[in-house]
């Protein structure tokens, strides 16, 4: 019901770059992540709560791509049943 949908995902000099388009539910239409490994290179959201969003990205760079999951995994936005955070540890959970 609030899935992410894969819009792209390629492979460059062991770097994995995937973008995905969030459920719509959410202030963020769009998350682009880059993956070295299972470790978090960084994160970009487009539309949402700019700053919010940023500080996520910072705080999860260089984390375990699990760990990350496990933290922000079932995060709710204002009774919206998902959140970007959320959306983030879907869109992970593909990768």
């Amino acid at each position: 019901m609030f899935e992410v949908t894969k819009i792209s995902d390629i492979t460059e000099g062991g770097v994995r770059k995937a973008s995905f388009q969030t459920c719509g539910a959410v202030c963020s239409r769009q998350i682009d992540i880059e993956m070295e490994g299972d470790i978090v290179k960084s994160v970009r959201y487009t539309g949402g709560c700019h700053g919010n969003l940023q500080g996520i990205g910072a705080l999860i760079e260089g984390m375990n791509k699990a760990d990350v999951i496990s933290r922000l995994e079932g995060i709710n936005c204002k009774g919206r049943g998902t959140s970007c955070p959320d959306q983030l540890s879907k869109a992970l959970k593909m990768l």
